[in-house]
């Protein structure tokens, strides 16, 4: 089955989209999908490519291996690399200043990082009392458009790219993060729930300072 919504057709299952849909190398779908967030706050392009290139890519994955979990590894791989390489755009575009805590921290990839290359915010709750654990909630999912998930893929994180993003993001400014897809609304769940949950900040000593410390100590 399939839907058609002006010149870009997108795909209701996703083992339909091998045969009527031309898929490229997944390297080249990756590619695509890094350019498509990048420049989408400038050239606003269309959410319904983004969404059919990211599909495309899910169903190759699928065809590629025979368990969902280990498509969720790659989805996350992927996601890494991407969120690695996506950081030091991000900084230079938003401008923030460094996080204090976790807090801030859930806060800017909620309401900048999140609106910024997804065109979403989702709401930061379920904190826990060391305020190192949160989740966030997608109303909305901009991975999704019109996709169902086949039953013998039932353990498939769709939007587990996502998760990887972050991970790789939040690597790269020393933050060891553990982020997980709990809920997701391709599985009808309500909404889609991201836990994130702060293991270790990597703390950077500069070399200047340890040169002080040693002249201190002569």
């Amino acid at each position: 089955m399939k839907e058609t919504f002006g010149k870009v057709t997108i795909l209701r299952f996703l083992p339909t989209y091998t045969s009527l849909v031309h898929v490229r190398d997944i390297s080249t779908e990756l590619e695509s999908l890094k350019s498509w967030m990048k420049d989408r706050g400038a050239h606003k392009r269309s959410t319904e490519l983004f969404i059919l290139t990211y599909g495309t890519l899910v169903a190759q994955l699928c065809e590629d291996y025979e368990k969902d979990e280990d498509i969720n590894k790659q989805l996350d791989k992927m996601g890494r690399n991407i969120g690695m390489k996506l950081v030091e755009d991000f900084l230079a575009r938003s401008n923030i200043a460094q996080c204090r805590n976790f807090y801030e921290t859930a806060d800017v990839i909620a309401k900048v990082a999140f609106k910024m290359y997804l065109g979403v915010t989702p709401r930061v709750t379920f904190w826990s009392q060391a305020g190192d654990d949160c989740s966030l909630f997608l109303e909305k999912n901009p991975l999704l458009g019109y996709v169902e998930i086949p039953e013998k893929h039932s353990c498939l994180l769709y939007s587990n790219m996502i998760c990887g993003i972050l991970k790789g993001a939040l690597k790269m400014v020393r933050l060891q993060v553990d982020i997980q897809l709990l809920q997701d609304l391709v599985k009808d769940d309500k909404v889609t729930e991201i836990r994130m949950k702060l293991m270790r900040r990597h703390k950077v000593v500069r070399t200047v300072e340890k040169e002080q410390r040693y002249c201190g100590d002569t």
